[in-house]
C-alpha cells in the first residue's frame, strides 16, 4: 500500500469515527418521554409564576457568557 493510499484510508477511519461519535453523544443526551414531559411541566410552571426573561435579556446573557468564554 502507498503511503498516499494509508492517507487516504486514514482520513476515511477519521470522517467515519466522527460520525459515529456524534451518533453516540447525541443518543447519551436524550430523555424519555417522562422526563421531558416533567421538564416541559416545570417548565410551564416558570413562566405561569413569571420566573422568566425576555429574548433581549436572554442575549444580552448569552454575549455575557461568550465574552467571560474569550477572557
Amino acid at each position: 500500500m502507498t503511503i498516499l493510499a494509508m492517507r487516504k484510508k486514514s482520513q476515511k477511519m477519521k470522517a467515519i469515527y466522527a460520525l459515529v461519535q456524534d451518533d453516540i453523544e447525541r443518543e447519551e443526551g436524550r430523555i424519555d418521554l417522562e422526563q421531558y414531559n416533567k421538564e416541559l411541566a416545570e417548565a410551564e410552571d416558570e413562566f405561569t409564576n413569571g420566573d422568566s426573561i425576555s429574548n433581549v435579556e436572554m442575549k444580552k446573557q448569552i454575549k455575557q457568557w461568550h465574552a467571560s468564554k474569550e477572557s
